[in-house]
């Protein structure tokens, strides 16, 4: 039988199959073999060219149009990265993804095998679990392909965050806002306009996206058009962050929502102020505890409750002077507090959070 050369969907592996094999999602025997690896399914023909696969790896063939969902309407990716091994280490990250996992399960009804995690902690055996670069691309084009109306999917990233230098001019700042693998000091960093080519533009109409990023300079980190700013008394507006020179950030027509931990010139704490034992990040564990205090929340009442819970939890760190800080009316006051931004305005007090 006649055969030609390909490269695994996988892990880029080369393999020989079939010449007449042009229609399948194609794994090296080691993937196919592999415990927890999911069902073969053709990856989303709306991947952005720009991005780079593993070495030597290369689409060899159109794919066909991805099929429904084989995860039921409800999914999810987790990241949790704790550069264990570098210096810069993280603490939480690891146990808010874990945190993040159970609340989604036992509180939201995901089902167990519709959440993929990634994390670095030394217990993971599966390679194919570790965010690395290459990791953390396959799951991210995995949590949007065969999407359809009525899917809720949820896109969480505990980690390091970053920016570099806007080489496409579609950034206000000048700066386009990045997550890191936990490889990137040697493959690089992923930056929000690939973030958005992967999960924000593919989304179609009556499906929805919540992205929870628990990082530094994570306010634009999805490149969404809207950014919702809110001051200490309540009162809110929306932004517009769409650039005339830039690519369209928006979705196919479904609704793309972000709660970032601060703004884009902001930082995010890992801190055990909150316990008073375990670290964690000052996003996971107020979006946690607000959703579980209160039934049927806004997205106005879950930003505001977030936001006290942090503040409070500086004030006991750092003493009532704080609230000297807490009074002042600038714009600097609200760089390091949650940050919400939408594919879409709308009336944050009235809009339940369905997740």
């Amino acid at each position: 039988m006649a055969s030609r050369r390909a490269r695994c969907m996988q892990c880029g592996r080369p393999v020989v199959v079939p010449m007449q094999a042009y229609n399948v999602y194609i794994l090296c025997s080691g993937c196919q073999g592999y415990p927890q690896v999911q069902p073969n399914y053709p990856l989303l023909n709306s991947t952005p060219s720009f991005i780079n696969f593993a070495p030597g790896f290369s689409r060899p063939y159109p794919l066909p149009p991805s099929p429904a969902s084989a995860y039921g309407n409800k999914r999810a990716v987790l990241f949790g990265i704790s550069y264990a091994k570098q210096n810069n280490r993280i603490k939480g990250a690891v146990n808010d993804a874990h945190c993040m996992k159970y609340f989604l399960i036992d509180k939201l009804g995901f089902p167990t095998d519709s959440i993929r995690m990634l994390t670095d902690d030394p217990e993971e055996r599966n390679p194919l679990r570790i965010p690395t670069m290459h990791n953390m691309r396959m799951a991210m084009r995995w949590l949007v392909e065969g999407c359809r109306a009525g899917d809720s999917l949820v896109f969480y990233y505990s980690g390091h965050g970053s920016r570099v230098v806007d080489r496409n001019m579609d950034e206000v700042d000048g700066y386009d806002e990045a997550i890191c693998p936990v490889d990137y000091e040697h493959e690089g960093k992923i930056i929000d306009d690939e973030i958005n080519a992967t999960i924000v533009r593919p989304l179609p109409r009556g499906a929805k996206l919540h992205a929870l990023v628990d990082t530094c300079f994570s306010g634009t980190v999805l490149d969404l058009p809207f950014m919702c700013r809110m001051n200490r008394k309540g009162y809110y507006g929306w932004e517009d962050h769409r650039s005339r020179r830039g690519a369209y950030k928006g979705t196919n027509g479904g609704v793309a929502v972000c709660i970032s931990a601060c703004d884009d010139d902001g930082s995010a704490a890992d801190t055990s102020a909150f316990s008073g034992m375990e670290s964690s990040g000052a996003l996971t564990y107020s979006f946690i505890q607000a959703m579980q205090d209160e039934a049927k929340l806004t997205y106005g009442r879950l930003l505001n409750a977030m936001r006290s819970t942090i503040r409070d939890a500086k004030e006991g760190q750092f003493g009532p002077n704080y609230q000297d800080y807490a009074a002042m009316e600038s714009r600097l006051q609200y760089a390091h507090e949650p940050q919400i931004s939408s594919s879409e305005k709308f009336d944050i007090y009235s809009k339940p959070i369905l997740m």
